[in-house]
């Protein structure tokens, strides 16, 4: 067990218990759905149940479980409908970084890193790499774009998205390899706003993002056991 003097030990205990609560929520110990019993992750943990409580509270901020008043927190689940709702919404958000970036033509270097590393990551047949530097290319998008609040909300919206679908694909086995078609559309966005292209950028985003909504579900979701 783990004890309270060494979470305590930088002074942020709820912090610490946050990032130890995300660790069994991407390894699986916490599945999307489930409730965190608070008294019971106190026990595991050694520290006081209202520790817990703030720390679940940080995750909900972040979006990684949701809460309802008088009711115990649950680890977020994404239904098929949710699924096409975040991309819409990703879909307005990173179109618009793609517009600003191709206006205001930044180093697109590590955007370009990012893609080169999905490539690599799909070609060694590793799925988690290969989302990793997914997650870095659409957050490095947002960042491109030159406005803070659009990085922001792109944050808040895409950690926790992108760790349910690493839940998903850890529980359904999934490989890389659906990834291979999409590899091409995250390029061909770097070239468009390398070109200074914002309006066709952005419009291309936006397809985009409606294409992997009608593809990702039934790619990480419904090929786990009873669509589960």
């Amino acid at each position: 067990m783990l004890t309270c003097s060494i979470l305590t030990s930088d002074g942020f205990v709820k912090h610490n218990l946050a990032d130890l609560l995300l660790e069994e929520i991407m390894n699986g110990t916490l599945p999307p759905g489930v409730r965190i019993v608070e008294g019971k992750w106190a026990r595991k943990f050694g520290v006081a149940q209202g520790s817990i409580r703030e720390a679940i509270n940080i995750l909900a901020q972040d979006g990684f479980v949701t809460k309802e008043s008088g009711r115990s927190a649950r680890v977020i689940h994404l239904s098929e409908h949710d699924v096409a709702e975040f991309y819409e919404l990703r879909g307005a958000i990173e179109g618009q970084a793609a517009r600003l970036a191709a206006a205001g033509r930044p180093d697109f270097s590590q955007l370009q890193s990012a893609v080169d590393g999905m490539r690599e990551a799909a070609h060694n047949k590793n799925p988690e790499k290969v989302l990793e530097h997914d997650l870095q290319f659409h957050l490095e998008l947002c960042r491109a774009s030159g406005n803070s609040y659009i990085l922001e909300h792109g944050r808040r919206i895409l950690l926790p998205f992108f760790a349910f679908v690493r839940m998903r694909v850890t529980a359904s086995g999934q490989d890389a390899s659906v990834w291979n078609k999409d590899l091409e559309a995250h390029q061909r966005i770097i070239d468009l706003m390398s070109e200074g292209e914002g309006d066709v950028a952005e419009q291309y985003v936006k397809k985009a993002m409606g294409r992997f909504a009608k593809t990702s579900y039934d790619n990480w979701e419904k090929r786990t056991p009873n669509g589960k």
